[in-house]
């Protein structure tokens, strides 16, 4: 394994001070040195796809710079990486990690981008390496790197398989920084385990729930498995998009329960959501602050307004919940008729979970297919009326 200091040392020796991406588990203890340090910067992007387009910009400034994110990211870079690094030949250095390697036991959402990721970066004409498994190799491997981005102009991919940094003690205020919401309101944030109690208490069995990806999906199927769940394994930020799909064609309300940071990725669907006018669907925002499935890392969410953003994008209802007992209070509210929609029901929750939090071990698959089956026999009990 390699050493996350001495990396980002030999990185720093070859004037690579800029950071952006999105959090992953394997990426835990080198964003958390990048963050700690004084020498280097790391931006907290909303894709993977903006990380690469942040640091173009910062190429061009004269800066060398590099993304550091998960392979299921691929998808949202393959646009500005082919439509505007190769074409105007801007390079930047790739540090992505390797979910579903073949072989290996993951998630289900991480199967194919693992099969496909090497050939995916051919496709796009990017080359690559895996990276190195000791701090030996490091100073050379950086060095064919940086030459190969200089001679080619295009950017350069290193890939990272699992456990490939050995894990730094960090300091200790870190643990507290990246949870700005609980420094203060500690004792008044909700855990995000009593929320979802709270909705499986009080959201009727014959209304669909989609949960975005993380925790929250986790959370909610060990809590208690139902047929009219979705839990979006993957795919993040695109819980809500699908929960407007569903409440465009379905009679009844449609539950979305998002992240801030999910929410953020893919902001731009809240103003589809706005103009679609879905009169059924509850958009329910649990912001943290932290993308907690990757170690807490801090969202830019303290500076974002969801309440504002949603009223300019056409919400019809927008509720700002500061407790619990207040966001039951909205539940009740928005399963109270039709024509009170789209609704945001945004609440501060606090940083953490479950220890020892299970998995869904109904594969998706299933979980698409059982809740399509209670669509269906929903609509015969309550046709949609045009």
């Amino acid at each position: 394994m390699i050493c996350t200091k001495y990396f980002i040392d030999e990185l720093v020796k070859r004037e690579v001070r800029l950071f952006s991406g999105i959090p992953c588990s394997y990426l835990k203890p080198l964003i958390n040195e990048v963050i700690t340090r004084e020498d280097v910067c790391y931006v907290t992007a909303s894709s993977e796809g903006e990380a690469v387009a942040i640091l173009s910009g910062a190429w061009l400034g004269g800066k060398s710079a590099a993304v550091i994110c998960q392979n299921s990211g691929l998808g949202n870079m393959v646009n500005p990486l082919t439509s505007f690094n190769i074409p105007f030949g801007i390079p930047i250095l790739l540090f992505i990690t390797w979910r579903g390697k073949p072989g290996e036991i993951d998630e289900p959402q991480h199967e194919l981008i693992g099969e496909i990721t090497t050939n995916l970066l051919d496709l796009m004409g990017i080359t690559w390496s895996f990276f190195p498994k000791s701090n030996a190799e490091i100073p050379h491997c950086l060095d064919v790197a940086l030459l190969t981005i200089k001679e080619l102009s295009k950017p350069y991919a290193f890939i990272l398989e699992k456990d490939s940094f050995i894990e730094p003690k960090l300091k200790q205020e870190l643990n507290h920084s990246i949870d700005y919401y609980n420094i203060i309101d500690r004792n008044q944030n909700p855990r995000r385990e009593d929320v979802l109690r709270a909705v499986l208490e009080h959201i009727p069995n014959d209304f669909p729930i989609i949960t975005t990806t993380g925790k929250t999906g986790r959370e909610l199927y060990s809590l208690q498995d139902r047929n009219n769940h979705l839990y979006c394994v993957g795919s993040m930020g695109y819980a809500n998009a699908v929960a407007h799909g569903l409440a465009l064609v379905f009679a009844k309300s449609v539950f979305v329960i998002d992240g801030d940071g999910a929410a953020i990725m893919h902001l731009g669907n809240l103003t589809s959501i706005g103009a679609g006018q879905a009169h059924n669907l509850v958009h329910i925002i649990l912001d943290n602050g932290t993308y907690d499935s990757t170690g807490g890392q801090r969202t830019v969410s303290q500076s974002v307004d969801f309440i504002m953003i949603a009223k300019n994008c056409g919400y019809k209802q927008v509720t700002h919940c500061v407790s619990l007992n207040g966001f039951i209070v909205a539940i009740k509210e928005a399963l109270k008729g039709k024509d009170r929609g789209p609704r945001l029901i945004y609440l501060r929750i606090y940083s953490g979970f479950t220890k020892k939090l299970g998995r869904p071990s109904v594969k998706p698959y299933t979980v698409a297919r059982r809740l399509r089956t209670f669509i269906k026999r929903t609509f015969e009990k309550t046709p949609v009326v045009e």
